[in-house]
């Protein structure tokens, strides 16, 4: 008789950036650090710790703030929160490239920036990540922190995401409306739908974010079996709650002429302007997707700096 075959040793089914790699025997691997090499400059204008704000899941998050020597005394700063994107399977608050970006945004803001972490897929699928999205929001609300205590106008928060960041802040404004946060900036938002969008189509596989990874972040992060209408993904898909009555705080929309998801989120602000939502686009040609966390010195940066500036110091009000 024969000796049994060696059963086949687990291999990789799907990868992401070199960061995730899911087996075909269901187990997930991931490095801690990106599949990239990129300086932190911090020049000590600002500070920074981190925090748990959800001890039971494991769950951080990184407070920055310029150095107190930097401010006027009693100085309250806006909070503005940034949550990562990365498709809703990799990404973290400690990557040098969300560190680099939200160093600019605490100098140039002047401001409280909170990065928080949330729970990824595909070991925790969504919705997972949009209740610690919630999670955070409500633990810097309740200034459990001394750094929030002493540093935060909490009647001035704002909640910024790129990316799957980026849809974590549409969800919270249709579950937070305008009650306790003064605006949103969603940062190319990772909307979806089954139907291809015509940047979707066209889009080049040499893109930093093409088809083939955005299909499979939704594969990877979407409830099993569900398709990218889900209403998770696709804010007008079936079984998606009614925004007509969302009070939805002033949004901006940040797009770039190369990213694929440019005419989805396009889509998504001209619904809702059409039905008397405060949301204004702001559309950076030629820009590729997460272009300002890629760079967050170059001259199409400093200018999206200084729109999201203008949007905080006005207090939600547009050019």
């Amino acid at each position: 008789m024969a000796p049994e075959a060696a059963p086949e040793p687990p291999h990789v089914v799907d990868e992401c950036r070199g960061v995730l790699f899911v087996y075909s025997d269901g187990s997930v691997v991931r490095r801690a650090q990106p599949g990239f090499s990129t300086p932190v400059r911090d020049d000590g204008s600002v500070e920074w710790k981190d925090a748990t704000y959800d001890a039971a899941r494991g769950l951080g998050l990184r407070l920055y703030r310029p150095r107190r020597d930097h401010l006027a005394a009693g100085a309250r700063l806006p909070v503005f929160f940034y949550y990562h994107g990365g498709g809703f399977c990799i990404g973290s608050r400690a990557w040098p490239n969300c560190q680099n970006y939200c160093l600019r945004l605490a100098a140039d803001l002047g401001a409280l920036v909170v990065a928080p972490d949330y729970r990824l897929a595909p070991e925790h699928r969504l919705p997972a990540a949009l209740d610690d999205g919630a999670a955070a929001l409500l633990w810097v609300a309740s200034a459990a922190d001394p750094w929030v205590a002493e540093s935060a106008d909490l009647a001035r928060v704002f909640v910024s995401g790129d990316s799957a960041g980026g849809t974590i802040a549409h969800h919270l404004a249709v579950r937070f409306g305008s009650a306790a946060v003064r605006g949103y900036v969603q940062l190319m938002p990772f909307f979806g739908g089954t139907e291809r969008t015509r940047s979707e189509a066209e889009c080049p596989d040499d893109a930093f974010l093409n088809r083939d990874l955005n299909d499979r972040y939704w594969r990877l992060s979407l409830p099993e079996g569900a398709t990218a209408d889900h209403p998770v993904a696709n804010p007008f898909g079936a079984g998606a709650p009614p925004l007509e009555a969302v009070d939805f705080a002033p949004t901006l929309v940040v797009v770039g002429g190369r990213d694929i998801l440019h005419d989805r989120a396009v889509d998504y602000a001209a619904r809702l302007r059409a039905m008397g939502k405060p949301v204004e686009v702001r559309d950076f040609e030629g820009q590729q997707h997460g272009f300002f966390t890629i760079d967050p010195w170059s001259d199409a940066s400093a200018q999206l700096m200084r729109v999201i500036k203008r949007f905080v110091d006005s207090d939600g009000r547009f050019d």
